[in-house]
C-alpha cells in the first residue's frame, strides 16, 4: 500500500502546513507549475517525489522534470502531465494516446480547479488537485490525498487551506 499526496500549481509557494501532509505520505506527486525548485527540493528532503513541469516553469524545472510522467504504482498505470484537459475535453496533443492506451489514473493541474472525474469511455480516473499555491484566482487552496492498495484507489480525501 502507498499513501499518495497529490498537489499542483504551487507557483513557488510551500509552507509547514503543506509539509506536514508531505511527512504523512509515502510519495508526493506534483502536477506542474512548480514555480521555484525550492518547493520540490523541500519535498524531496522528506519523501520521494514524482513531478512534471508546467507552463510557468523555467529551464531549471524543465531540465529536472519531464512534460509527461507515466509510471506504475502498486500495479496501477499512472500518467501525470500539467495541461491535460479532462474527460471529453482532453488536450489535443495527448488525446489519441489517452483513447488508445488509457492509464488507470490520469492527473493534470493547470486549471486551479479541483476535479475528480471518472471517464466512462476509457475507464480511467481523472484527478486534478486544484492549486495549493497562493498565486491565481482560486479562493481555496487544495490538494488530494489517497491510497493505492492491491490495484485499488481508496480513501480519497480533499485537503483544503484558506487562501
Amino acid at each position: 500500500m502507498k499513501k499518495i499526496l497529490l498537489l499542483s500549481d504551487t507557483h513557488g509557494y510551500i509552507d509547514e502546513k503543506i509539509l506536514k501532509h508531505v511527512k504523512n505520505a509515502d510519495e508526493v506527486w506534483h502536477a506542474g507549475d512548480i514555480g521555484e525548485l525550492s518547493v520540490t527540493d523541500s519535498i524531496k528532503k522528506l519523501k520521494p517525489l514524482r513531478a512534471v513541469f508546467g507552463n510557468i516553469d523555467g529551464m531549471d524545472a524543465r531540465s529536472e522534470f519531464p512534460l509527461h510522467n507515466r509510471f506504475m504504482c502498486e500495479g496501477i498505470d499512472v500518467w501525470i502531465t500539467h495541461i491535460g484537459g479532462y474527460p471529453g475535453r482532453y488536450n489535443p496533443a495527448i488525446r489519441q494516446e489517452i483513447y488508445s492506451n488509457p492509464p488507470k489514473i490520469f492527473i493534470c493541474g493547470h486549471s486551479h480547479i479541483l476535479k475528480v472525474m471518472p471517464d466512462k469511455t476509457t475507464g480511467l480516473l481523472h484527478l486534478n488537485p486544484g492549486a495549493v499555491g497562493k498565486h491565481g484566482f482560486h479562493k481555496v487552496r487544495t490538494m488530494l490525498r489517497f491510497e493505492i492498495d492491491d490495484e485499488k484507489i481508496q480513501n480519497l480525501e480533499v485537503i483544503e487551506f484558506d487562501r
